[in-house]
């Protein structure tokens, strides 16, 4: 349906209710910052991790890197890709604020998609008291008895996390569902509980004969379900499909109980399975939640986050070889948060191939406990032997690997099985850390580890590991610098960044658009970029008249009602919101417009060289030497060209350099006090 426009009422109770610093911290790690909050902005790649500022008292956002700013509803248009109409809804869901619309006629329509949710809810709970149910009765007997003789898991418990039983019956469930509560059975299947039958006639239960672990959302609302088989079956854990409620990739077993306690003790502990986060709960260790096998996304990293002050993740999976395997997959979504220092993630491997359930069964709470403790008092990231409470020399031994820091872990598991012994294995070695090492954005943190490769890499000869850390720093400089040659070879960057410039000083320096105007026309210059140069087209369809500080506002709205070319709006933000490049234009702007210009004619004038070289390449001078002196006269006269102008840049960007040195304090100091002014 076309969206309904929403009542300004429902806007106003909305944005009243809703807490931006809680809404931006569900797509940022953020960071108390005195009276704001702080964090990577997620509109730009960047390095600097508190670019982006959060005021609570005003509820608006700014990054000083890009210039994007805005109250909740632009930062979730823009972060969603998504409609007003759309956020305002959501959030009106989530922070119960009934919606009224302007159109009565579609108002019916608007309340019977937003109960379709209501009744998803309302299903899923009833479903989990069936499931409750069924534990508890005959049929659920041996079910019980798993949970009680060999999970070892106590009837308080049991009852905290809802478990329940599906009977083995094709279609019990939906018996009780659609033919006794009268449930649609469109309804039911939407919910993922019952699956049609493949000759169509019909349906049948998905969960049966299985435990049944309901997963809650973080207002305790049952959304899904997990299901254990009780016998040798595969899949061995069957999870309802992704439904309107539940998206297993933004979803933690367990969050609904955990956030307190993760608050807490200022750490959150991640687990592989169901049965390891009740286990733990069960022990007094209520910091923990389960990945439930898949990788961890930013979206659940910035769960945990929200939660824990120091940014401390824990991750507990199995010792064994898949249990490695899955601690990688989990970390691969959110490494780029721990090399840049976001998030303290250490990893606790329980030795012997074992889960949390298990060493909770074998040992104690208090020796799990201990484990956690010890994390903190590692030092490369290994526990000290004399802070263990175990006697028994393999159990000591074992606690030493129990959980490096994960850079610690990740170069460990580099050197298994290699035998350095051997020049392949080695070299492997060598790049494999030149690879992790080229990841640390910090200077200090990267020198640490440069230092600890080389003596991994030693083998404990004092004598090479100077040498070989010469080596490392030479092949990560090689690395580092290819890179950024690479880069700045990029015509295409270099036209970006002069039109940028231009389109930047004249929507938000009105005092030189004449200038600008003026120049472009004189050099036949026309915007190369597509999407610059329907910025340009949208600038001459504005009215003459309009004052000339509403072309700017005219041309942001514009692009934010432009559903149908989402990424126009993307491409043209960092011109409409000015970014932090452009307080150099604050200085000198007419140095600014003088060079960008220059930097265009160049890129014109080198294509038109490359042209008629070409031409004069493909001659034939002996039977058409008039045409080819033709053509070196046209190639030396561009030449002579390229020189002036590359003289007009290097100029015009030498003083600018100067200028910029000689504000830079300056511009910091005005820049950090400019979110006061939003």
């Amino acid at each position: 349906m076309s969206a309904p426009k929403i009542h300004q009422e429902t806007i106003d109770r909305v944005s009243q209710k809703v807490d931006l610093v809680e809404v931006v911290s569900e797509h940022v790690v953020l960071k108390k910052s005195g009276a704001n909050y702080r964090g990577a902005c997620p509109f730009h790649k960047g390095t600097n991790q508190s670019a982006l500022t959060v005021n609570p008292s005003k509820q608006v956002y700014h990054c000083f890197s890009c210039g994007v700013s805005g109250n909740v509803f632009k930062f979730l248009m823009e972060i969603g890709d998504r409609s007003f109409n759309d956020v305002v809804i959501d959030l009106a869901q989530k922070y119960s604020v009934p919606v009224r619309t302007l159109e009565p006629a579609k108002s019916q329509e608007l309340q019977q998609q937003l109960s379709l949710q209501d009744q998803l809810y309302e299903l899923i709970g009833l479903a989990a008291s069936f499931y409750q149910h069924a534990l508890f009765s005959p049929q659920g007997q041996h079910a019980l008895e798993y949970l009680t003789q060999k999970r070892q898991l106590s009837l308080e418990t049991i009852q905290t996390f809802q478990l329940g039983y599906a009977p083995a019956g094709w279609d019990t469930l939906h018996g009780y569902l659609v033919k006794q509560k009268r449930i649609p059975v469109s309804v039911v299947e939407q919910a993922g509980l019952i699956m049609p039958r493949k000759t169509g006639d019909g349906y049948y239960d998905r969960f049966r004969d299985r435990l049944m672990i309901p997963i809650h959302d973080l207002r305790s609302r049952a959304i899904a379900f997990g299901g254990r088989c009780l016998d040798n079956s595969e899949p061995k854990y069957l999870n309802s499909p992704e439904t309107t409620l539940f998206n297993k990739g933004s979803i933690l077993f367990a969050m609904d109980k955990a956030r307190d306690a993760i608050s807490k003790n200022d750490q959150a502990i991640v687990v592989e399975g169901y049965f390891d986060a009740i286990a733990l709960h069960q022990a007094g260790i209520n910091q923990v939640v389960a990945s439930m096998g898949v990788a961890l996304g930013q979206n659940q990293i910035r769960q945990l986050l929200r939660y824990t002050d120091s940014k401390k993740i824990i991750l507990n999976f199995d010792g064994d070889k898949a249990g490695i395997n899955a601690a990688e997959r989990a970390i691969a979504g959110f490494k780029d948060l721990v090399y840049g220092g976001t998030v303290q993630l250490r990893i606790l491997t329980i030795p012997s191939g074992k889960d949390a359930d298990e060493f909770l069964k074998e040992k104690s709470p208090e020796a799990y406990q201990r484990l956690l403790q010890n994390i903190d008092r590692s030092e490369g990231g290994f526990l000290k032997l004399e802070d263990s409470i175990y006697s028994d020399p393999e159990t000591v031994k074992e606690l030493v690997h129990a959980a490096p820091l994960f850079l610690d872990w990740q170069i460990e598991q580099t050197l298994i099985g290699k035998n350095l012994n051997q020049a392949d294995r080695f070299q492997e070695a060598t790049q494999a850390f030149v690879k992790i090492l080229n990841e640390i954005p910090d200077g200090s943190l990267r020198t640490h580890y440069i230092h600890g490769c080389a003596q991994r890499l030693a083998q404990h000869n004092s004598y090479l590991i100077p040498r070989l850390e010469q080596d490392l720093r030479r092949q990560l400089r090689q690395q580092r610098w290819y890179g950024h040659k690479h880069r700045a070879d990029s015509p295409t960057s270099t036209l970006q960044i002069a039109e940028t410039q231009l389109l930047q000083i004249y929507l938000h320096f009105p005092q030189h658009r004449l200038q600008i105007t003026e120049m472009l026309e004189a050099a036949d210059i026309c915007f190369s970029l597509s999407h610059h140069r329907q910025l340009w087209q949208m600038i001459g369809n504005c009215p003459l008249n309009q004052a000339p500080d509403q072309l700017i506002r005219h041309l942001q709205i514009a692009c934010m009602e432009l559903p149908e070319l989402p990424e126009l709006s993307e491409q043209l933000s960092h011109v409409l919101w000015l970014n932090q490049n452009a307080q150099v234009a604050l200085l000198r702007p007419t140095m600014i417009i003088k060079a960008a210009i220059a930097r265009i004619q160049l890129i014109m004038t080198e294509k038109k060289y490359r042209y008629w070289r070409d031409l004069w390449e493909k001659i034939d001078l002996k039977t058409n030497p008039d045409l080819g002196y033709y053509y070196q006269t046209k190639i030396q006269a561009e030449q002579t060209q390229m020189q002036a102008l590359q003289k007009q840049v290097e100029i015009t960007f030498t003083d600018l350099v100067d200028v910029e040195d000689r504000g830079s304090d300056r511009q910091s100091s005005n820049w950090e006090d400019a979110i006061s002014d939003f």
